[in-house]
């Protein structure tokens, strides 16, 4: 899981009204959609070559297990550092971008050898559920109050303390049978997770609407990019998870 989304300080409203606030007595460009969207697709980009590269690497060497665990508790250590320096966004989201990629090309190609199909499957789903949340939020089907920002971040915030409790007892060999079960209970658990990921987009796409309106600095796209892109490999890593549960019931 990346453990950071919307209710992440990533892309805190706050962020936002702060960095206008610079910006008006700085000048300067403004943060604009275009600009966003074009730096999240340079760093999905970044995800996916090097996520390929892991898993043609990974597939003649074997992946080792401490690379597996090492890599995202380093993503979360830029991830913070993204939080407090945002202006250094455009400097480091590119590296936590490419240890991502070779975190999911060593993870997905692990499960491609036992469930052949299954990263193709979970990429399509999650570009998929991308459109969608896109279009529900655009056409305001959804409408993203302040009551629904709170029921997201809190649930969000739980799973993040679960995913991290999770991590701790494993050192001490005590499994988490929701995480891992492909029992009835563990595969609830991970749709529900899927879903909870697919709402935090709804809330990126705000915060990214509400920068534009309050004017935020330029250097601002990198950042609000940086929090899309790190929903978008929450959601892949979930949905991932969750077609290996319904495949190991087969």
């Amino acid at each position: 899981m990346s453990f950071f989304s919307s209710n992440n300080p990533a892309l805190k409203e706050e962020v936002f009204t702060q960095t206008a606030a610079e910006r008006e007595v700085s000048g300067g460009s403004v943060m604009t959609l275009n600009g966003t969207m074009a730096k999240a697709a340079l760093m999905l980009g970044i995800v996916f070559t090097f996520a390929l590269f892991a898993w043609d690497l990974f597939a003649y060497m074997g992946v080792p297990v401490p690379y597996l665990i090492s890599i995202p508790l380093i993503g979360v250590g830029l991830a913070f550092l993204i939080t407090y320096k945002k202006h250094l966004a455009a400097y480091i989201a590119p590296i936590y971008c490419a240890l991502q990629g070779l975190f999911l090309g060593g993870v997905s190609g692990l499960l491609e050898l036992k469930f052949p199909g299954i990263a193709t499957q979970a990429m399509l789903l999650t570009f998929t559920i991308f459109g969608s949340m896109l279009l529900l939020y655009s056409t305001r089907l959804i409408r993203v109050t302040e009551r629904f920002k709170s029921i997201i971040i809190t649930a969000t915030f739980g799973i993040f303390v679960f995913y991290m409790a999770s991590f701790a007892l494993s050192f001490f060999g005590v499994d988490m049978p929701l995480l891992h079960s492909s029992g009835m209970a563990g595969i609830i658990f991970s749709v529900f997770v899927v879903i909870l990921a697919a709402m935090n987009l709804l809330l990126d796409f705000d915060t990214i609407e509400t920068g534009m309106q309050y004017g935020a600095p330029k250097y601002m796209e990198w950042y609000a990019a940086f929090g899309l892109t790190v929903t978008l490999i929450w959601l892949y890593v979930e949905i991932l998870r969750l077609l290996s549960k319904l495949n190991s019931r087969n």
